[in-house]
């Protein structure tokens, strides 16, 4: 059998303390995960079922630690704004998972940044369209290695932060996420089949904002280090 054309190179990420790649399939995003960030975004921050939108595989910049990546700033947009997360990466299939067993499909944890063409997420969310033009567009998930589970274990604590030229813009705490990390599992697992190779990017903290071209973002989570990038 041949092919039409040669498929892209398989979208992957850096493990910490291996030379093994981590193979990217799909990407999970869980919208207004803390509290606050719903507030600042004017919705109610009562704790009723989550929300997930997607992102593509290549919109995955992998950065290795010590490193610093380059992201264009997007197309049809004045207002591209940071989202520091805390990112989950599958490495166990499972379909209709409990809560209590959600955790043993973790591979392990990485820091990721979910940027935001908000100007068009806000449009379209107004005109009650989907994300994608806001969401899925090219370089929107930069993420750094990933910790596997066997070295940090399952972090339910920890600052969460991400700096701007310095200056503070995003901190808080993971522990602040309204739905846990096997809380989202177990949900995300009623919708679709997770398989290894799954990302699960689990929602931003208050202060998210705008980045503009030459500005260096510096974002970490206790235990997972550092993910630097720059918007050129």
């Amino acid at each position: 059998m041949s092919l039409v054309f040669e498929p892209e190179p398989r979208v992957t990420v850096p493990v910490t303390g291996t030379a093994a790649l981590f193979p990217v399939r799909r990407v999970y995003c869980v919208g207004r995960n803390y509290a606050a960030h719903a507030r600042e975004m004017g919705f109610d921050p009562d704790r009723e079922p989550p929300f997930f939108f997607c992102k593509p595989d290549n919109a995955i910049v992998a950065v290795p630690h010590g490193q610093t990546a380059s992201i264009a700033y997007p197309s049809q947009s004045t207002d591209f704004q940071h989202e520091i997360e805390l990112v989950v990466a599958i490495g166990k299939a499972g379909r209709d998972i409990p809560v209590e067993q959600a955790l043993d499909h973790v591979y392990g944890y990485a820091v990721g940044l979910d940027m935001t063409r908000r100007d068009l997420q806000l449009r379209a969310r107004d005109k009650g369209r989907p994300w994608e033009l806001g969401k899925a567009f090219d370089a929107s998930a930069p993420i750094g290695p990933i910790v596997p589970v066997a070295a940090i274990g399952h972090p339910a604590a920890g600052a969460v932060w991400v700096q701007v030229d310095g200056a503070d813009r995003q901190r808080s705490d993971i522990a602040k996420l309204i739905w846990s990390v096997a809380e989202v599992i177990a949900n995300l697992s009623t919708y679709f089949e997770l398989r290894p190779g799954d990302l699960i990017y689990t929602g931003t903290p208050e202060g998210v904002g705008k980045v503009e071209r030459g500005q260096t973002m510096v974002g970490g989570i206790d235990g997972l280090g550092e993910l630097r990038v720059k918007v050129v």
